[in-house]
């Protein structure tokens, strides 16, 4: 049985509705009215494996923090409800990404207990994207998702670089900790609950 999840968040300043399935094929239709945030989310997809449909609107005119971070409010709360009880997932995940000269080491427990550490230089602007916005985006969806994220931004140069090659990595480790294994049976716990 194929897992995913469907949600929609609709605020004051938002209007986000987002279908994302965790046994896909990486395909992905992403339309944030932010085209820089929309690549980051085809790449995460696509090398996650994930089959991600998100529409997003939001207060852009005033900027771009509202709508990136109920987008990642809405990605935490989907990937929580398809993952359900989190029995027979391996948990972990972690994946190291070169980007040209840019470095990103991300790994993700699927804890239960929302936890986002951030090492590493990020600042600055990509085209009209305000990129420290995307540390946003991760308190979003780890506080949402309950999880444990830790990015380690190890060096970079060129600022896209630098993002691209954490969204790589998203994809990569979250794909390896929601992956099933027949040898886990419940959740992976000597608690026996997350």
């Amino acid at each position: 049985m194929k897992r995913g999840s469907s949600i929609e968040r609709k605020t004051k300043e938002t209007d986000i509705k987002i279908k994302w399935g965790l046994d896909g094929s990486g395909n992905a239709a992403i339309n944030t009215e932010i085209p820089f945030f929309d690549h980051m989310l085809e790449l995460f997809a696509r090398h996650g494996f994930f089959d991600l449909q998100i529409d997003a609107s939001g207060d852009i005119e005033v900027d771009h923090h509202h709508t990136i971070e109920d987008i990642g409010i809405g990605m935490g709360r989907a990937l929580k409800d398809a993952l359900s009880d989190f029995s027979g997932i391996r948990r972990y995940g972690h994946a190291v990404v070169p980007m040209d000269e840019a470095l990103c080491l991300f790994a993700v427990d699927i804890s239960g207990r929302p936890t986002f550490v951030f090492n590493g230089k990020l600042k600055g602007y990509t085209g009209d994207f305000d990129v420290t916005l995307i540390k946003e985006f991760f308190k979003g969806f780890v506080n949402e998702a309950r999880v444990t994220v830790h990015i380690n931004l190890l060096y970079g140069e060129n600022i896209h670089h630098k993002v691209e090659s954490i969204f790589k990595a998203f994809g990569r480790a979250l794909r390896e900790a929601v992956t099933k294994d027949k040898e886990i049976k419940g959740p992976l716990s000597t608690k026996g609950v997350l």
